[in-house]
């Protein structure tokens, strides 16, 4: 029979090793700008957050909310490790707003992407769109928030009002802004701990070489990234990207947006 000891060192053992890569876009006009994107490891998960581009000069930026949430959430799941995904997010959204005094609709925003495991479960929340993919004895379960992608695609966000009207109203898309509930609305995931062979989060700035330029597809992903290290993976839609400079292949808004891509191997 094995003892409390036994089955902690067991867990251990089983601890993902976690390899992240980061590289920062450039900006509408072009020009290099920090980074939006944020990422924090804990003990038992990992979160990344992509802070949206400010459509107006008035509002702080997304990288400024996305780093504020990244560390109220951090501290929520370091306090209250078992608490639910979504309450502790709903949480973290109410702590930044009051403090900031942020207002629905004309604040800043951010995707959270949320990776959670235990001795029994790994858990994923994805709340807009920067993917979770799962790779085990399930296959690729690929977690990932459309309502954005859908909306805009069908033309219905053409205009910066069109965003607002859209953004956390049902029938819309739903982020991290200044509305808590938007948590609750968030594509939720749990698989076996014994079945995840390993686990990728991408912000958009990487999916979209599998989603978009079609370089790979998340298999191919997972295998560059185990392979050559999650930085091989970057340099692939960048290269793709330097080939459309113009941004005629494939239309976008910025040349290179952020890169986020986060390995949690659990082989």
């Amino acid at each position: 029979m094995s003892t409390l000891v036994d089955r902690v060192s067991e867990y251990r053992r089983r601890m993902p090793e976690i390899s992240i890569a980061e590289r920062a876009g450039v900006g509408a006009d072009g020009r290099p700008r920090p980074t939006e994107d944020q990422v924090a490891v804990l003990d038992h998960a990992v979160l990344v957050l992509d802070g949206a581009t400010s459509p107006s000069p008035e509002l702080p930026p997304g990288g400024w909310y996305a780093e504020l949430l990244v560390r109220q959430l951090a501290g929520e799941l370091r306090a209250r490790p078992h608490e639910d995904l979504g309450v502790a997010l709903a949480t973290a959204i109410g702590s930044v707003v009051k403090e900031h005094g942020l207002v629905p609709g004309r604040s800043p925003s951010s995707t959270v992407s949320m990776l959670r495991w235990d001795e029994s479960e790994v858990e994923v929340l994805v709340l807009a769109d920067s993917p979770v993919v799962g790779f085990g004895r399930f296959g690729t379960d690929a977690v990932s928030d459309d309502r954005l992608v859908s909306l805009r695609d069908s033309g219905l966000l053409q205009t910066g009002a069109d965003v607002r009207r859209q953004r956390n109203a049902e029938g819309g898309f739903w982020v991290a802004e200044a509305e808590p509930a938007a948590a609750y609305k968030a594509v939720r995931r749990v698989w076996p701990r014994a079945d995840v062979d390993a686990v990728l989060i991408a912000t958009d700035g990487v999916s979209i070489g599998v989603d978009e330029y079609q370089l790979f597809d998340w298999q191919g992903v997972l295998q560059r990234a185990r392979g050559a290290g999650p930085e091989a993976v970057l340099d692939a839609v960048r290269e793709a990207e330097e080939q459309d400079a113009d941004c005629v292949r494939w239309r976008r808004a910025k040349r290179h947006d952020d890169q986020v891509l986060v390995l949690a191997d659990f082989e």
